[in-house]
């Protein structure tokens, strides 16, 4: 007997076979995979931003001016006095996710700061002041609390930070497609 004997071309392509179909199964997964990783790197960026304007307000002892502007980006200030000093701009990561409301169906976050455009403050503001104790206000000194929705265009992946005026405080949800999670 030969110790060197292969395979047949048919056991060869059983094992292709096989393997394609493994392959085939596995793509949609991964492909949703990849759009919640776009969704959830999107909205820590957001939260990410939002708590160090908060921590910046309250190490500066100085108000940080937050605006955000569509499509999907962020920008921060330094408050000396009226002048606007740049500390940071963001956009959003380049695969798409921006402001944009829930789709329809989709209820408003736990937090209940209500539904609207992606950007949802008191009166459509778009930019907010994180004071030195922590607080979030606009223009006037009023306290405000808010969500930013964010989303991709014909995607159904929502992801929102909330942002509660009295303490600052940011949290960030995930929308399952049955409730929002933490």
């Amino acid at each position: 007997m030969n110790a060197c004997e292969g395979m047949s071309l048919v056991e060869i392509m059983v094992v292709v076979g096989i393997v394609a179909a493994m392959a085939s199964a596995s793509v949609p997964s991964i492909l949703l995979a990849m759009r919640d990783a776009v969704g959830n790197g999107a909205m820590r960026q957001v939260q990410g931003a939002l708590r160090e304007a908060h921590e910046s307000a309250m190490t500066r002892r100085r108000t940080i001016k937050v605006v955000f502007t569509n499509p999907g980006s962020i920008q921060t200030f330094h408050m000396e006095g009226t002048n606007a000093v740049p500390l940071s701009s963001m956009i959003l990561a380049l695969s798409g996710p921006q402001y944009m409301a829930p789709p329809a169906g989709v209820p408003d976050t736990p937090d209940g700061f209500g539904l609207g455009p992606g950007v949802v403050f008191q009166d459509g503001l778009t930019t907010i002041y994180f004071l030195a104790d922590g607080s979030v206000t606009d223009s006037n000194g009023i306290p405000v609390s808010g969500t930013v929705f964010l989303g991709m265009t014909g995607r159904p992946a929502v992801r929102a930070v909330t942002v509660l005026g009295p303490s600052g405080r940011v949290q960030s949800y995930r929308w399952d497609g049955r409730a929002w999670q933490q």
